[in-house]
């Protein structure tokens, strides 16, 4: 990189407040996103189904593998739910559900576009024991 361009971006780095390195996920804010959002279809509670399956102990367990009753698009995934894939399917589920299983459909149609949001929402879900 050329001396001018790496001073610029120094500047553009400062400039920002930024320090370089990444935030951490905060699960306060993610129990906040979740109440907010995600609470109208998912309980945060064992064994409580609402509309979508409980996301109680949904990190580190394998998709599709709930008692919930209505699972469609999930059924059959050969993965375990960690913070890539839920990272991957809160941005786009349709699209998740496409590239990872041999399904085609989701009932999930809600999707969290902002990459924070969605790492807070994940650092929540990993504390859902």
């Amino acid at each position: 990189m050329q001396k001018p361009l790496v001073a610029a971006f120094a500047a553009a780095l400062l400039l920002s407040g930024g320090s370089g390195a990444a935030r951490a996920a905060d699960a306060a804010a993610g129990e906040a996103v979740f109440k907010k959002i995600c609470v109208t279809c998912h309980s945060n509670q064992a064994g409580v189904n609402k509309t979508g399956p409980s996301l109680f102990g949904v990190y580190g367990r394998k998709a599709g593998s709930s008692d919930f009753p209505r699972y469609k698009g999930l059924v059959g995934a050969d993965f375990t739910w960690d913070a890539a894939k839920l990272d991957a399917y809160l941005q786009d589920p349709k699209a998740f559900v496409v590239a990872n299983t041999k399904n085609s459909s989701t009932a999930m149609t809600y999707s969290l576009k902002d990459a924070t949001q969605r790492a807070d929402v994940i650092a929540y879900l990993e504390t859902l024991k």
